[in-house]
């Protein structure tokens, strides 16, 4: 096997509290050597005044579905790789692709693809197969037997734990959370929620969540927060989960730094009564595939997508900045990307996140270096226990980003949804070279990630 070298780079790994000039020896897909001298290697890589770290885990994702031809739609995992994510999680909001969380693992190793991915297996899918396809209504007795069986078969094939999009799934109710929950702790495995209401609503969704995690004993993450309570109840909201922290609830919490979400305009988001509930007018929403991409909405075009287009991915533009910048300034708040697309199109954030997060946060002096990629490696690696991630010591993952730490940006645009960011010099997967100055060198290094 052959050895790389990366030298010259200061070198970031919160999760060793070290940033300093290093150089790390590559061998069998591992750190094999940190070291202040420069031993030979078969490959070199001089990573002068660049940033050496581990790479970037998105623990928020939604992994790709099918093209028109039946093959998988990879363009979300490559929109990731071009920003240095190495690992992320998808499975999120109760919903996975197009097959099975346990046989879309399987496909990804036969495959590969450009990231290593571990699953959440979704509650709503389960839900559905078992019987539930009353999105609005509870489900009985023998439909949660199905349910719960369909969710431990896919834990136990290796997803991480369970996804909820109980706003999606409004008929879902507390005791159903409770016994998928019990589930979870019996096999040990975390939740997460894309919790019941945003907006008005957001402060008493986020205790339904903390209060399962604290009832249970179990795990829980709360998702994307700014689009939940990025509309006036942020602080409220952050406070409350600082509230059971302190109480030795295990709660954690993640958000995206744009201030528009994104969803499906069939979806129940847009429900009777949306426009009241975030205040806002039809124009907020701009369509982002289909032969509208890129118009505003209007109250006709609305109702027709909604009847005949559902799946039309949309980009609604009503949440605060200021509310996002309160959640990602946060010290327990994690950054994702909440990145979905179809063959390429959707919102920014799906290739733009975590440049952007650099940019606009440590690039304008309001956290610290350290601070930004502990909340885009260490932090999220901990949390879900992504063992050899999320660091640089020896023995860790040789899954490493490399970047210019003044000029990394986002490029993407709502017209454009997956431009590449800039200021990114590679990516290494494993050792091996993932992306070099840009431009995709091997797509195929990601593994699939099982958890039992």
């Amino acid at each position: 096997m052959t050895t790389t070298l990366i030298k010259n780079g200061t070198v970031v790994d919160p999760a060793n509290k070290v940033h300093t000039r290093l150089n790390l020896m590559i061998y069998d897909g591992k750190i094999a050597l940190c070291t202040r001298e420069e031993p030979a290697a078969d490959r070199v890589i001089d990573a002068q005044g660049k940033i050496v770290a581990p790479g970037f885990i998105d623990v928020h994702m939604h992994e790709g579905g099918r093209n028109e031809d039946q093959s998988l739609d990879t363009s979300m995992f490559l929109a990731e790789l071009s920003m240095g994510v190495t690992t992320a999680l998808g499975g999120n909001c109760g919903n996975n692709a197009f097959v099975s969380a346990a046989q879309y693992l399987d496909y990804v190793d036969r495959i590969g693809i450009p990231i290593n991915l571990g699953l959440f297996v979704g509650h709503t899918d389960a839900r559905q197969r078992a019987g539930g396809v009353n999105k609005y209504g509870p489900i009985d007795g023998e439909t949660t037997r199905r349910m719960l069986h369909n969710l431990e078969e896919e834990l136990a094939a290796g997803c991480i734990g369970v996804s909820f999009g109980i706003k999606y799934t409004p008929g879902t109710t507390f005791n159903e959370l409770l016994e998928v929950g019990s589930l979870c702790k019996r096999m040990g495995k975390p939740i997460s929620a894309h919790i019941r209401e945003d907006a008005a609503g957001a402060v008493d969704a986020v205790r339904e969540i903390a209060e399962i995690a604290r009832l249970l004993g179990i795990q829980a993450q709360v998702s994307h927060i700014g689009s939940m309570a990025g509309y006036g109840q942020m602080e409220e909201a952050l406070g409350l989960l600082d509230e059971y922290r302190m109480n030795g609830v295990n709660l954690g919490v993640d958000c995206y730094p744009y201030d528009a979400f994104s969803t499906e305009i069939g979806e129940t988001t847009y429900d009777e009564g949306w426009l009241e509930h975030y205040h806002t007018t039809y124009e907020s929403i701009e369509l982002c595939d289909g032969p509208y991409k890129g118009r505003r909405c209007t109250e006709e075009l609305f109702h027709k997508l909604r009847r005949e287009a559902p799946g039309t991915i949309t980009v609604c533009h009503v949440m605060i900045p200021q509310e996002v910048e309160l959640a990602l300034t946060h010290p327990s708040v994690m950054v994702v990307t909440d990145g979905f697309l179809h063959n390429g199109q959707g919102h920014p954030r799906a290739a733009g996140t975590f440049p952007r997060f650099l940019r606009q946060y440590f690039r304008s002096g309001k956290i610290t270096l350290d601070e930004a990629i502990a909340k885009i490696s260490s932090r999220p690696a901990e949390r879900f226990r992504l063992a050899g991630k999320g660091r640089l010591n020896v023995g860790a993952d040789a899954d490493i980003v490399i970047f210019d730490p003044d000029t990394i940006a986002e490029a993407s645009t709502y017209d454009n949804p997956v431009r590449p960011p800039i200021g990114i010099d590679a990516v290494l997967i494993g050792g091996e070279t993932a992306l070099w100055n840009g431009q995709v060198e091997n797509g195929t290094l990601g593994r699939a990630l099982r958890f039992r």
